[in-house]
């Protein structure tokens, strides 16, 4: 079974994503000390603080963040799309144009693949209803299953 340990595995809810606090978190985590951040910022600590205790922060500021504590922050909307958004109709495919953007990066985050392996390893789901219900291919599922 894998197992995150950093603290994200503990307070990661995809769900009702709080980010003040999972930005809290991981400098915590990192043991990034407060005058660095206020410099890096140009703010003060009580400034810093209000960003802890947002639900939601500034694109800006969360690209900010995640250069600062070399974490991508915005994958964890990208696990909550993937969970939770609803399922695109197939019968709309749009053919993109070859000069749009193409990114090659996974987008499933170890997070993603946990909760997706612990819902199939402790039988709340099948690994056909998780197909389903989140549009994963079949190969990466398979994948994900035989590493365990």
């Amino acid at each position: 079974m894998i197992a995150v340990v950093n603290i994200f595995a503990v307070l990661m809810n995809l769900k009702d994503i709080h980010i003040g606090s999972l930005v809290k978190a991981k400098a915590e985590e990192l043991g990034v000390h407060h005058t660095r951040i206020m410099n890096f910022f140009n703010c003060t600590e009580a400034e810093i603080q209000e960003m802890y205790g947002q639900e939601s922060i500034d694109t800006k500021k969360l690209l900010r963040w995640s250069k600062l504590l070399h974490f991508d922050f915005f994958r964890i909307y990208t696990g909550h799309l993937i969970l939770y958004s609803p399922p695109s109709k197939t019968d709309r495919a749009i053919k993109m144009e070859s000069s749009t953007l193409e990114f090659r990066k996974s987008i499933y985050t170890e997070e993603v693949k946990c909760f997706i392996l612990n819902k199939i390893l402790s039988k709340q789901m099948t690994a056909t209803e998780v197909l389903t219900k989140y549009k994963i291919p079949k190969t990466t599922l398979y994948k994900w299953i035989k590493k365990v």
